[in-house]
């Protein structure tokens, strides 16, 4: 999940820490900046800067009593009876480029492989992950949903969901507390107990392992997709505090290379584009971090002709970036001069107060790592500054002098806050996580231990294989020779766990 505060509200310790608290200044200026803007919240798509109403901007949607047109109340969404035809339309839209997860739904419809499974699902909600939870629910699951991100929402989908009888707790421009309350609402629902977690950031695992440890004892399997969620569940295991075995799907390899690479290739342009209209050609910029997020965006900037700095604390990424034609430098160096900083490493306090004081006039700031904590927003929040929002998602931060940053999304992950992303690589996505959900709520007692796994290779090469038939895409098939000379079964798994794609 994306928030700025100092300390994250759930840390990688999952200690017995209270969760931390904003500031009432902080909170207050939130509030006032939000308020003031008729923009600030966006009604439809994460790319939408359509304002919204007033009346919507100033009352929050858990004052309001809602129903569907069936009379369903089990939900909290922005606005259901006005919003939700064109969320459905958004979710059809999504439907035909999502393949893969279109099609796992048909074949395994009748078999009802979740049947009975309870699911707390915390990730992004937008067309394409409610095309993969409807899938869930065609399979057979309960899902009740909220948000892994306070601006990631699109209402209209919400609205959508919520019309169709699927319990979800969401809107776009939540506050701390409102998304705490939302992810509770899905949690601690009467007559209904949780057997199964998604997570996007470790959000559900940790409020349910804290406050509610009965329920999260009858958990059966946690799947987690991003990296900050990942290292949480590995520091768990680590300290004898994960009683339930968890799948990690972001290091799967169809997440890890389309997901993290492909994904970002295209976003980070869409974001940079509709937030701000820049143009690309000849603008520095640094990207912080060279993993598979840092590489996509690194290699998509250069291609639209910008000078790409990258920062590094890995030798081997640092020579992959070197190699690929970026110089390699620390952040200090070149500060002062660059146009466009990303960071992608889901580090904290990459981009400190001490940045921001001397970066050049207009330099665009944001971040496409998971973790909101990458740049330093609290340490903007001080007297001296003006924040002035100037479009959904972007900020000018004003110095004394007149010197000006623009801020997107408030340090957010980007591209969900700013754009959309591709409908095929969710696809991609949520067919990992849909036959990782399957996997442990299937699996024999005793076949998975209180740790974390990788998604099964063979697991890896089906999901691939639903999508290639979208390419009109044709396998090479083994010889039986072939397949006892490299030592393989022909149906695979073809290449080793250690193998690198």
């Amino acid at each position: 999940m994306n928030r700025n505060i100092e300390t994250p509200i759930c840390d990688l310790g999952f200690s017995d820490k209270q969760e931390a608290v904003q500031p009432e200044a902080l909170k207050l200026a939130s509030r006032t900046r939000r308020r003031s803007s008729a923009a600030s919240t966006c009604s439809f798509s994460s790319a939408c800067f359509t304002a919204s109403s007033d009346e919507d901007t100033v009352i929050s949607p858990r004052e309001k009593k809602q129903r569907n047109t069936k009379g369903f109340t089990d939900f909290c969404v922005k606005n259901v009876l006005s919003q939700h035809g064109f969320g459905r339309r958004e979710i059809e839209i999504a439907e035909q480029e999502m393949p893969g997860i279109m099609t796992l739904r048909k074949r395994a419809r009748e078999d009802k492989p979740l049947r009975n499974a309870n699911i707390v699902c915390c990730t992004h909600i937008n067309a394409q992950t409610a095309v993969m939870v409807e899938g869930l629910i065609e399979l057979g699951a309960s899902v009740r949903w909220a948000s892994c991100n306070i601006y990631s929402t699109q209402n209209a989908v919400a609205a959508a969901l919520a019309e169709a009888g699927i319990p979800v707790f969401a809107w776009r421009g939540e506050t701390e507390e409102d998304f705490w309350w939302c992810l509770d609402k899905c949690i601690n629902a009467p007559g209904w107990a949780p057997n199964m977690i998604l997570d996007d950031g470790g959000d559900a695992t940790h409020l349910m392992w804290k406050k509610y440890p009965e329920i999260f004892k009858g958990i059966k399997g946690i799947v987690e997709e991003s990296l900050t969620g990942v290292h949480r569940l590995y520091h768990m295991s680590k300290n004898g505090k994960l009683t339930v075995p968890a799948i990690n799907v972001n290091d799967s390899v169809t997440k890890m290379k389309f997901d993290n690479f492909y994904c970002v290739q295209d976003s980070i342009l869409d974001s940079l584009k509709r937030s701000t209209d820049i143009m690309f050609g000849g603008k520095q910029v640094v990207v912080c971090g060279y993993g598979d997020v840092g590489k996509g965006c690194a290699k998509s900037l250069k291609a639209q002709g910008c000078i790409v700095y990258v920062t590094e604390i890995d030798p081997i990424c640092a020579l992959q970036a070197s190699m690929d034609g970026h110089r390699v430098v620390t952040l200090n160096e070149v500060i002062r001069n660059v146009d466009i900083v990303v960071t992608a490493t889901g580090n904290k306090n990459i981009v400190t107060r001490e940045h921001m004081n001397r970066m050049k006039n207009g330099c665009i700031v944001c971040n496409m790592g998971h973790s909101n904590s990458e740049i330093d927003v609290n340490s903007l929040h001080t007297p001296e500054l003006t924040w002035e929002r100037v479009r959904s998602q972007v900020d000018h931060i004003i110095w004394p002098d007149g010197r000006m940053i623009i801020l997107l999304a408030e340090g957010r992950l980007v591209n969900m806050s700013c754009s959309t992303i591709p409908s095929f690589v969710v696809s991609i996505t949520a067919s990992t996580q849909a036959l990782a959900l399957i996997e442990l709520y299937n699996a024999i007692p005793g076949r998975y231990k209180n740790d974390v796994y990788l998604l099964p290779k063979k697991m890896d090469e089906y999901v691939a294989s639903l999508h290639l038939p979208t390419f009109d895409a044709h396998l090479t098939e083994l010889t039986d020779e072939q397949a006892k000379y490299l030592g393989l079964n022909k149906s695979g798994p073809f290449k080793p766990n250690y193998y690198r794609y």
